[in-house]
């Protein structure tokens, strides 16, 4: 790879992270009622998984999204329900007011890495990106490790720049909600963006 091939890349994962879809609405509902470092484990877990997308993509393995179709199938209803699980208990939920750490409502770190890691495992489609996406910036005929590694590393920071600048966008904008019932109206339609975002996963083909 290039320098002007990985610049090239680069841009085009940062892109690739803010374009809207299952993660973005899981983080933009996070950010409004938690801030934004709170989403940085879910933004974690969702990076992962698309780096072993992307492995799996510059090793050839197409046949694995296609093989396992039902496998992968089952995983985003599984993960579909969960959002709208999340959404549903954000929706009821009594908002603290905005700008206070309830660490009750917080959830652990490892919980919100997996939950991350799931909703991008969860739509196999992402490999058939990779595989589309990749030649246009490197050879994958004669691609080495170091290739993979350099690739693998531009996907990490590409993907948690362009994640975080969302969430840090939307908790930005709930400093305007400094009342209880401001930040419950908040709530609500946080819970609103992660049902859909469950409902749009589970109705995807």
């Amino acid at each position: 790879m290039t320098l002007e091939s990985g610049l090239a890349f680069f841009l085009a994962i940062i892109i690739f992270a803010i374009t809207p879809g299952p993660g973005v609405f899981a983080l933009l509902a996070r950010a409004m009622t938690q801030g934004a470092m709170s989403c940085f484990s879910l933004a974690l877990g969702m990076t992962i998984s698309d780096i072993i997308y992307l492995v799996f993509a510059c090793l050839g393995l197409a046949v694995i999204a296609e093989n396992w179709s039902g496998l992968f199938s089952v995983i985003r209803i599984a993960g579909a329900l969960y959002l709208i699980y999340l959404g549903w208990k954000m929706w009821n939920e009594r908002a603290p007011i905005a700008g206070r750490t309830n660490p009750a409502t917080l959830q652990s770190e490892w919980k919100s890495l997996l939950q991350g890691f799931l909703i991008s495992a969860s739509n196999p489609k992402v490999i058939l990106f990779y595989i589309a996406f990749l030649p246009t910036f490197m050879d994958l005929t004669v691609l080495s490790t170091e290739d993979i590694g350099v690739a693998s590393l531009l996907c990490l920071v590409g993907l948690m720049i362009g994640l975080m600048a969302i969430a840090f966008s939307a908790s930005w904008a709930r400093r305007y909600f400094r009342s209880e019932r401001a930040m419950t109206g908040l709530n609500r339609v946080a819970g609103s963006i992660m049902i859909s975002a469950g409902v749009y996963l589970g109705t995807r083909s």
